[in-house]
């Protein structure tokens, strides 16, 4: 039958379902750590980009190569948004008895906002690193400023990875999907958002940079070298 021939529209989706059910396996076995879970969700992201672009890819080999490409960075990175989290969560407990007077709603609304921002930022910056070569604080650096140019995107993306955790607190027999796709299935809409965006700035840097300029090793996909704002702040590419 036609219908479970192997290039049907059925069994590319269920191929497609059992390929994010593995992705979001492995990233909640390499999140487990703590320490590893920047490295595991950069290689999330780099296999949810391949899935959206219908790449062909092996889920297994292609996470831990992007894995262990981005681990000193995303490990570094991951430990700053932490680090970052841990002091505005402090500081809310901190202000949480002092909101009454003029200056506490000041901080708090100072406090609120940066929490945005970071949450914002931590958005694009796994998928940032997982597929462009930059140093730590560009690559945040240029997280930030995506997440800014895409705003309508971004607020939906971060709706997609908490949707997940509010579903859970509603419905908690619905806990089997949330291990199963809770992290995949964000990372998959997420990627199906901003790949029109990334494809933009990806054949802009690569025309302005031949390909002998790029990366040497040609098992290494990710580009740009060190640069980007100048590509970010350009109007043809905010779309």
């Amino acid at each position: 039958m036609k219908l479970f021939n192997l290039d049907s529209p059925l069994m590319q989706a269920l191929n497609k379902v059992a390929d994010l059910l593995w992705l979001n396996m492995l990233t909640l076995i390499l999140c487990l750590p703590i320490v590893t879970a920047g490295a595991s969700l950069t290689a999330m992201n780099y296999m949810a980009l391949k899935i959206v672009r219908n790449e062909e890819c092996y889920i297994t080999r292609g996470f831990f190569k992007s894995f262990k490409e981005n681990f000193r960075q995303a490990t570094l990175i991951w430990l700053i948004i932490v680090v970052l989290f841990v002091i505005l969560a402090a500081d809310f407990l901190v202000m949480r008895g002092g909101g009454d007077t003029t200056f506490g709603m000041i901080m708090w609304v100072g406090v609120a906002a940066a929490a945005i921002l970071l949450t914002m930022t931590v958005t694009f910056v796994f998928p940032v690193l997982a597929r462009f070569e930059n140093t730590i604080f560009r690559t945040i650096k240029n997280a930030f400023m995506i997440s800014l140019m895409q705003f309508p995107k971004t607020i939906l993306i971060i709706a997609a990875y908490f949707a997940p955790v509010i579903l859970f607190f509603l419905f908690p027999q619905i806990m089997p999907l949330c291990i199963m796709f809770g992290l995949s299935l964000p990372a998959w809409l997420a990627a199906k958002l901003y790949n029109k965006f990334f494809k933009k700035l990806e054949n802009r840097v690569m025309a302005e940079n031949p390909p002998q300029e790029m990366n040497d090793g040609a098992e290494d996909e990710r580009i740009f070298r060190d640069e980007l704002d100048p590509v970010l702040s350009d109007k043809n590419v905010t779309q």
